[in-house]
């Protein structure tokens, strides 16, 4: 019976003999190499030596080397290793998950944020925020939004006429023009009231709110009420409304990190109004500017600018109400010039802090579904695309001061309760063009020799948005197919349209017949008449 290997598993064990020799000679003694024994096997290469099990110290430092030192290809450029690719991929996927996880959250939470004060502020749910409603339109396509501002938070609730809308306002978008107008309402302006109230049958309209709500406590009915005055007086059919209080304001303005604005009065010295001085103490001055400065303002000091009227022993406010309306459009532009600058977008404590003040401190008719369509609004309509309308423009007033029943109050230019002319001022605003808006007269002469050639074309003008004053014929003459003179300068916007409508230029100067003092442009038709006739 042959003898068997010392195997386990296939694998030949060492031999012992070497880890139990004599220390001396025999350590230095060279290692006889085993001789294997001839056992010719088919397809498989004889070899010399045994199997070597383990891994020696050499190849460990040859191993560590090569894991130190690049390996170089032939031009000497670092070779590319497979597996430390693929490490580095591995370690760098796994930071961007990290990254993301952290801006899920950061932005779960100010999602969760936004939904909570949405869902205090406006109608609706949360699946509602997937979809981009458009706003209600009136039937010229805008949408009308009312905004009113109360007290009744102010002086720790006990202040008296908390109810009272001393700021109303009226918003004015186009969401497929991207444009807005303010329009501030006087609180003085006075009005018939729908139904009595303690302050009788007629009032000036800032109590709308106050008698209508009983006191603050019906907001619905408050507002059903205030919008249809304004709608009327204003002449606008008012789809939405914005309640705020005082407290939205100045948290507002601290969240977006105060806002800054130019100081403008007529008064060389500036603006003072020291009914606010007791907030500090009467150490300071919360309203105090010189005029052409570039004021820093905080929360406390915006609200405060924003309610400064000429208060006595103050000055830079000479026209009371209207000069403070124009001071809180200021205010309200800043605000969302700040609120949507990429300073407040890119840091989360400020976003926070202003969907608290909004959901703490505002109440609407709005609708989660819009508000997408209303973030769009707030980012395109900046600067210029914001107008303001003043109803006491300087040779364009619509109301005026006055005095009924031994009380100072607002009133219309043409008269108690007569509202055609303020219809009239805002609707050449928000629903014209340039042309519209310019206003300028055109006179319309005949030198075609067509009877009521200057008739049709005055029409045809009128259809687009212009102002005609007087219709005549023209002297005899040569006038080609129509010729257009402009008396004086200005009104670029209607210049333009004559010239393009006509395909000519227009002639600086004296047109061939007297005019009215009032016309700014004449057009006398030629040959062009010929064509419409034909037509």
């Amino acid at each position: 019976m042959s003898n068997r290997n010392n195997s386990i598993d296939g694998f030949v064990s060492r031999n012992r003999r070497s880890s139990v020799d004599g220390i001396g000679a025999a350590q230095n003694k060279p290692p006889q190499r085993r001789q294997s024994q001839a056992a010719p096997t088919v397809g498989v290469a004889n070899t010399s030596e045994r199997p070597r099990v383990g891994v020696n110290r050499r190849e460990i430092d040859e191993s560590l080397k090569e894991i130190d030192t690049p390996e170089l290809d032939k031009k000497g450029r670092v070779r590319k290793n497979p597996h430390q690719k693929a490490k580095r991929r591995k370690i760098i996927k796994r930071c961007l998950i990290a990254i993301l996880i952290l801006v899920v959250l950061i932005g779960g939470y100010i999602g969760i944020k936004a939904f909570i004060a949405s869902s205090k502020v406006f109608e609706g749910n949360l699946f509602d925020f997937a979809q981009k409603a458009p706003l209600r339109t009136d039937e010229n396509g805008r949408s009308n939004i009312l905004v009113i501002g109360t007290t009744e938070d102010s002086e720790g609730g006990m202040h008296p006429g908390g109810d009272l809308t001393d700021s109303i306002m009226v918003v004015s978008v186009n969401q497929k023009k991207n444009d807005a107008y303010m329009i501030s309402m006087p609180r003085d302006m006075w009005v018939k009231l729908d139904q009595p109230c303690d302050v009788g049958y007629e009032s000036k309209i800032n109590a709308v709110f106050m008698c209508n709500s009983e006191n603050g406590e019906n907001e619905a009915a408050g507002i059903a009420a205030l919008q249809s005055k304004v709608g009327e007086v204003f002449g606008l059919d008012l789809q939405y409304y914005v309640h705020v209080n005082s407290t939205v304001v100045k948290d507002a303005v601290d969240a977006v990190g105060g806002i800054e604005l130019t100081i403008e009065s007529d008064d060389p010295r500036g603006i003072y109004d020291p009914n606010f001085d007791w907030q500090c103490g009467h150490q300071c001055r919360m309203v105090d500017y010189a005029n052409g400065e570039t004021a820093q303002m905080d929360g406390a000091h915006a609200l405060a600018f924003a309610r400064a009227r000429n208060a006595q022993g103050g000055y830079g406010l000479p026209n009371g109400n209207f000069d403070r309306e124009k001071n809180q459009q200021k205010v309200i532009r800043a605000l969302q010039e700040k609120a949507i600058s990429a300073g407040t977008l890119t840091n989360i404590r400020k976003i926070t802090e202003l969907i608290d003040a909004f959901g703490n401190n505002l109440r609407t008719n709005f609708e989660v579904k819009e508000m997408r369509t209303l973030a769009d609004l707030g980012q395109n309509i900046r600067g210029d695309k914001m107008q303001s309308i003043s109803l006491t423009e300087e040779g364009n007033m619509v109301v005026t001061t006055g005095n009924y029943g031994g009380q100072s109050i607002v009133q219309p230019v043409d008269g108690l309760y007569s509202y055609s002319g303020i219809h009239s001022h805002i609707n050449k605003q928000i629903n014209s063009d340039a042309v519209t808006r310019e206003g300028a007269e055109v006179a319309v002469l005949n030198g075609s020799g067509i009877i009521g050639a200057a008739q049709v074309e005055a029409d045809k003008l009128e259809s687009r948005g212009m102002t005609i004053g007087m219709i005549d014929n023209a002297p005899d003459g040569e006038y080609g197919s129509a010729t257009v003179y402009q008396i004086g300068e200005g009104n670029p916007a209607t210049k333009a349209r004559l010239e393009k409508l006509y395909k000519v230029r227009v002639t600086p100067g004296d047109p061939p017949l007297l005019v009215s003092a009032t016309t700014d442009f004449v057009v006398v038709v030629g040959t062009i008449a010929n064509d419409t006739a034909a037509r």
